[in-house]
């Protein structure tokens, strides 16, 4: 096995490298590449041996794991796993009641025996392979086949290739890079018993709550631990007293001593989406329609959750997830709008696909090769204008499979069609059935079910449901929702206000007679034929069946094109990538990247410089005692006992104070959340937890100026473990007296 990293030297002029086109740390890389970007690298000061990263089983590596939607890595030998806060939340919230209410308070297993369960459907995901796959997808398909044909012989192909992949324990998927230019296997370890160790107050855990989020200065320690547990043989296991901790191959050294300004970072996760390869066309798309109805959605849902929550403690606890994702989302797609618009990012994406035209047309062979695409293109997204509205509505009442395993979005008819859809598929041969209702998805199918019970309240469920029954009522003639206008009684030419006496009286009657609150026949649809389900007299199993023709004839036409896309899109990359003449990283997809960059402040608004660190002496000057600037009283102790002369090993020299977050140019987007913040040595120096507000549209195109991510500084993390909330069992864990 390779040494690891020799040194990550900072280097002097380094802040005067911004303006150097080599000096963009542009790139969510996949681990193959980085060994080509050897001259980057070492312009930020890394002189160790690329080819480190090439090893996914090894160090560093080895020990960054997937959880679904954030990333986190291994930080001891017994599976003790550091992650963000507010990836936590949904453990926090399930085990939380208005009593013991962790969501506020935080928790800490002060003994493994003391470790709770995460709940039904919470898993860690080891990497232990990485495999291109692309000529067993694509490869040698007739290009006389229609859009949907081709569409479905690549799911077929995709779903034969995730069979033969998973076994001995490994959940596989094949991810498309660049397009469909290429596409790989990825496998690994699922864990499926993951406990809470620790996560600290919301007071420290999420200080400044949605008024900091996305901004800079930040002090927020956003940090919490998982354990995962296997079965005494060392398999993974589902939840059981008996089972014991996982011995990962690998786990990360944590470094007390942290960062400096100017030393090179990397940041290793698994980012979830960036647009950087859209058309120009879809990105006008986005900022003409789909972010301001985003916004305007988001904000109405907020409104409605914050009036039923006001002064009912439970009903907080049972929205908390889903209206912690409405404010984030609301506030990222904001800045997205911003960014796209007023920081001029669509007109320079119109600029360069001018460039994109010009270069094609100036070669004969690339005319022939890639001349039709951008147009063909083009008329796809087009072809999406006609019922967008519509769309957007039924997504929301049946959202896409994926959606429906987070319990945050749960509803009474989503989970009611969710049964019909597996009642469908599951006569069908298990190649045939769509991806997220096959074989291998039903135990998770019924263990979102399970944790759900959780988050749905019949409250809650008929405001949002009201809501979209009133925005249906206002579609217009060519858009209906036929099933809706029948069930309830709308017609075209409604108003939102005109249709509520129609729906009010749909609902009263609908909540009054459902069983759906009652989780026993939730589960027991999941048990049923499609025969059985048209027998079940229930409201929302009725609604669910009324609605299903439409969503598959929406699904039809989604396939359609996505088989049209496969022909154009992979070309359309190419095109770029033969235009860049150099590296190229491929948009995230949910996979395992790599990011690099240093430590380093920005300027700000208008004559305001952000330095690189933020430090204890923030927290003291936001602290108010009220909402999102409480700080616990255990920390304001701490701190004044600080300021009295107790020594920590944690203070910065050059702050003389603790730093609490930093900055750093390393590029990253969703799902990076909890990603490990490496040093040179491969050894934990922070948890990349944000971005900034200004610069959240480099989702479409990097700002190689002015990026920068927020990273919880590790020790914050160790100060607050051992002098605030008694954790420092757990920092002797990590390996550290």
């Amino acid at each position: 096995m390779r040494t690891l990293f020799r040194t990550c030297l900072a280097l002097a002029g380094a802040l005067a490298l911004a303006a150097s086109p080599l000096r963009a740390d542009e790139g969510m890389w996949m681990p193959s590449q980085i060994p080509d970007l050897a001259p980057q690298l070492a312009e930020v000061g890394f002189h160790g041996d690329p080819e480190t990263f090439t090893d996914l089983t090894g160090h560093p590596m080895g020990a960054i794991v997937w959880l679904g939607g954030c990333t986190a890595s291994f930080v001891s030998p017994d599976g003790l796993i550091a992650t963000n806060h507010h990836c936590a939340a949904g453990a926090l919230q399930y085990n939380s009641t208005p009593e013991r209410n962790l969501l506020r308070d935080g928790f800490l297993a002060k003994t493994r025996a003391d470790e709770v369960s995460n709940g039904p459907g919470s898993r860690v995901w080891v990497t232990v392979s990485f495999t291109n796959v692309t000529d067993a997808i694509t490869g040698a398909i007739d290009p006389g086949v229609d859009d949907l044909e081709r569409h479905e012989l690549i799911e077929r192909r995709l779903k034969k290739r995730t069979a033969e992949c998973e076994n001995d324990g490994l959940r596989c998927k094949v991810a498309s890079f660049f397009g469909g230019l290429e596409y790989y296997e990825l496998a690994q370890l699922e864990i499926s018993d993951v406990r809470l160790v620790y996560a600290p107050a919301e007071g420290i855990g999420n200080f400044g709550g949605e008024t900091d989020n996305w901004r800079w200065p930040r002090h927020t320690g956003d940090w919490s631990f998982f354990r995962a547990y296997v079965g005494p043989d060392g398999n993974p296991a589902s939840y059981s007293k008996d089972n014991v901790p996982f011995h990962p191959r690998h786990w990360l050294k944590v470094q007390p001593r942290g960062v400096a300004e100017g030393d090179c970072v990397f940041v290793v996760g698994y980012p979830g989406r960036t647009q950087r390869h859209y058309t120009y066309e879809e990105v006008r798309t986005i900022v003409d329609w789909t972010y301001p109805s985003t916004i305007r959605r988001y904000r109405e849902q907020i409104a409605i959750l914050e009036e039923l929550g006001a002064g009912d403690e439970a009903l907080q606890i049972k929205a908390s997830g889903r209206l912690r994702g409405l404010h984030n989302y609301l506030t990222n797609r904001q800045g997205m709008l911003e960014g796209l618009v007023d920081g001029g990012i669509l007109a320079r994406k119109e600029k360069a696909q001018k460039e994109l035209v010009e270069w094609i047309a100036a070669d004969p062979e690339r005319q022939r090769r890639y001349g039709h695409v951008l147009p063909a293109l083009a008329a796809l997204e087009e072809a999406t204008v006609a019922t967008r509205q519509r769309d957007e509505i039924l997504e929301e009442l049946l959202p896409p499979l994926s959606y429906r395993r987070r319990t945050s979005r749960a509803s009474y008819v989503s989970v009611a069609h969710t049964a019909r859809l597996l009642a469908a598929a599951r006569p069908e041969e298990d190649v045939d059935r769509e991806r997220g209702l096959q074989e291998r998805d039903w135990g998770p199918i019924l263990e979102t079910q399970e944790r759900m019970e959780r988050s749905l309240d019949p409250r809650i469920d008929r405001a949002l449901l009201r809501w979209a029954f009133r925005r249906a009522a206002a579609l217009p003639a060519e858009q209906r929702i036929r099933a809706i206008d029948k069930l309830v009684g709308l017609t075209p030419g409604m108003v939102e206000a005109d249709s509520t006496p129609a729906i009010d009286a749909w609902l009263d009657e609908a909540y009054a007679a459902t069983k759906m609150t009652d989780e026993s026949f939730r589960l027991s649809l999941f048990e049923m034929s499609t025969v059985d389900l048209d027998a079940v007299a229930d409201p929302f199993v009725g609604l669910a069946a009324a609605l299903d023709p439409l969503y598959q004839a929406s699904r039809e036409a989604e396939n359609r094109t996505d088989g049209a896309e496969s022909r154009l899109r992979p070309l359309y990359v190419q095109a770029l990538i033969e235009m860049a003449d150099g590296p190229v990283a491929p948009d995230a997809n949910s996979t395992l990247r790599v990011t690099y960059g240093q430590v380093k402040g920005v300027d700000g608004p208008d004559g305001v410089y952000w330095k690189p660190f933020t430090t204890l002496a923030g927290i003291e000057q936001k602290h108010t005692g009220e909402g999102e600037f409480d700080a616990p009283v255990a920390e304001l102790e701490a701190i004044e006992a600080l300021r009295k002369g107790r020594e920590t090993p944690y203070a910065m020299e050059s702050l003389g104070d603790v730093p609490v977050d930093f900055l750093s140019t390393v590029d990253t987007t969703g799902g990076n959340s909890g990603s490990p913040t490496l040093n040179g040595k491969g050894e934990l120096v922070g948890l990349l937890f944000d971005g900034t507000y200004d610069t959240i549209a480099s989702d479409f195109l990097f700002d190689p100026v002015r990026t920068r991510s927020i990273h919880a500084d590790v020790r914050y993390l160790l100060w607050v473990m051992e002098e605030v909330d008694g954790a420092g069992h757990l920092v002797e864990e990590m390996g550290l007296d």
